[in-house]
């Protein structure tokens, strides 16, 4: 962990002591949210343990290969090969974050008995006072930066969630306020 947080990103290892549950405690004890003067949502969701879950890959990015790269190009026209070139230049990356958020979201489970996204427990999420959505679907704590796969899906995307949770935000300040 050390090597991840000190070498990799550059950063200082006791900011990990910030993220314990007891520091979490305190601060949101000493630092109480504004819940009469601002709008509120608590969004939480819990990451799915299906040993699907844990054998899965999650898109995180995609990779543009460079242009002088040799292709077959077999029995294609050359405007066929173009074509068939520009696509294949971009590739999806994928690492196992759907994984590592299914173990750590079966540990929170096993361990304190608490339903989690994988990173916070769902009871953790809601902040007193605010609106809350729980959505059916099983999605991790990761699931809002992923890069989507699927055009047109009747599921929707991380984009899609955060427009409606802000238009929720703005229809709730709407009514509160006015």
């Amino acid at each position: 962990m050390e090597l991840i947080v000190c070498k990799l990103i550059k950063g200082d290892i006791r900011a990990l002591e910030d993220l314990t549950y007891a520091k979490r405690k305190d601060f949101i004890s000493q630092h109480k949210l504004p819940i009469d003067e601002l709008p509120i949502i608590s969004f939480h969701t819990e990451a799915s343990t299906a040993p699907t879950a844990l054998a899965s890959l999650t898109r995180v990015a995609q990779a543009e290969l460079l242009p002088w790269l040799p292709l077959p190009r077999f029995f294609l026209s050359a405007s066929e090969f173009v074509e068939s070139m520009l696509a294949s230049l971009k590739v999806p990356v994928v690492a196992p974050v759907s994984a590592a958020m299914a173990v750590t979201a079966l540990h929170l489970r096993l361990r304190y008995g608490e339903r989690s996204d994988g990173l916070v427990t769902r009871r953790d999420a809601e902040v007193p006072g605010s609106v809350v959505v729980r959505p059916e679907r099983r999605l991790d704590h990761a699931w809002m930066v992923y890069s989507t796969l699927k055009m047109g899906s009747a599921e929707a995307d991380a984009s899609e969630m955060c427009e409606a949770l802000l238009a929720m935000l703005v229809e709730i300040g709407r009514k509160k306020f006015c």
